[in-house]
């Protein structure tokens, strides 16, 4: 199970100014800090969301702020040389950066693992670009490259996703944190950096290793990280505002489905998801006449263990309904969730009369969905 990391504490917000750059000095945890970027959420009780030159998100309480100042020169977004360098010095000693069109991929395993990656993500943007385009909605070039960090093995992930993730570390293999922006993985193929006498794989090794049956799930997971980055930075999502997350986790499962006839482990979009189906049936025999309602009103279902894979399993079941059945009733849908405000948060009733403005009655729409979910094989 993956996790999609949400960090925000600041829910009531007021409009942020449009122009100018902000340098706030703030302590969190004891230690003093300054960040420069533009707000874009000043918050009613005085706390800020600030977007900085990396496109890191910092969220800074009232009572964590030092000092505040401002110029009029605009937000300029790092470019992937700059980038590259700014991240490297936040990692351990031993890592590297390789650039794509749309990623800065910094890495500490095998060159060849790490151009794996590249390919396999800009394959995956370019799906990802085409298909919402062919449906009407027009994707916008990411405001700055996107960052994926690579480490050469889980102990080195493990040290350092820890502290994002908790005790969950261990059961994740890949994330997205939508507060820095970043993906975070490490190695599949469990090659270690190119010293001494570790084995050293091509990228036909590479291919060959993770297009096995096995292998699918972990592919699947990281095509599934970077749909959610994707979607974050090319206009189909805002970050940290209030996009349910039935529909953000539906979007991503419905492009994870590997792809286990070609031979680079993914290829295509909207794949029948067979574990993802073969839960929802499971789940269908118990599941309960409100099951849509609650799945829509709130993210609970989706945040606790108990039932969290039935959660998943509709949440896929119906985003890939809602795609073949209804695709421009969606494409509306997802342009009206678009032009959220971050810090923005919606009430249930508020979700399903937004759900119900583009799809129409909730009861009628069930059990069509049910009845063509039913048909799928």
């Amino acid at each position: 199970m993956h996790r999609l990391l949400i960090l925000l504490t600041l829910l009531v917000s007021l409009p942020a100014a449009a122009h100018g750059k902000e340098y706030v000095t703030f302590k969190h945890d004891g230690v003093q800090a300054r960040v420069a970027g533009q707000v874009v959420v000043e918050a009613s009780d005085g706390g800020l969301m600030l977007l900085d030159e990396q496109g890191m998100l910092w969220t800074i309480q009232k009572a964590e702020q030092i000092s505040r100042s401002k110029d009029e020169l605009p937000l300029r977004r790092l470019t992937a040389k700059e980038l590259g360098e700014a991240v490297l010095k936040e990692l351990p000693p031993g890592f590297s950066v390789r650039t794509t069109a749309h990623y800065v991929i910094c890495y500490n395993t095998s060159q060849n693992y790490a151009e794996w990656c590249g390919g396999l993500l800009e394959r995956l943007h370019r799906a990802f670009t085409n298909f919402w385009g062919h449906k009407g909605f027009e994707i916008k070039e990411p405001p700055g490259p996107m960052v994926v960090l690579v480490f050469a093995d889980k102990a080195s992930y493990r040290r350092y996703a820890i502290n994002e993730l908790g005790d969950a570390v261990d059961s994740i293999i890949a994330y997205y944190n939508l507060k820095t922006n970043r993906i975070a993985m490490y190695d599949l193929t469990g090659v270690q950096a190119e010293r001494g006498d570790a084995p050293r794989r091509s990228g036909v090794e590479i291919n060959a290793t993770l297009n096995k049956p096995e292998a699918a799930n972990l592919v699947a997971t990281i095509v599934h990280e970077a749909t959610h980055q994707i979607a974050f930075n090319c206009g189909v999502q805002t970050r940290l505002a209030d996009v349910p997350v039935w529909l953000s986790e539906g979007m991503a499962m419905y492009f994870e489905t590997p792809d286990l006839s070609g031979s680079r482990a993914w290829r295509g979009v909207g794949a029948v998801n067979r574990a993802r189906l073969d839960q929802f049936r499971r789940y269908s025999r118990t599941r309960p006449a409100d099951s849509l309602s609650t799945l829509l009103s709130d993210d609970h279902r989706l945040q606790k263990p108990d039932g969290v894979l039935d959660a998943y399993a509709e949440s896929w079941a119906l985003t890939y309904y809602l795609i073949k059945q209804h695709p421009k009733d969606f494409v509306a849908y997802l342009k009206l969730l678009a032009d959220k405000s971050p810090g923005s948060k919606d009430t249930p009733e508020q979700r399903r009369q937004q759900f119900e403005q583009q799809f129409g009655d909730l009861k009628r729409l069930d059990e069509d969905f049910q009845r063509q979910t039913g048909r799928l094989h």
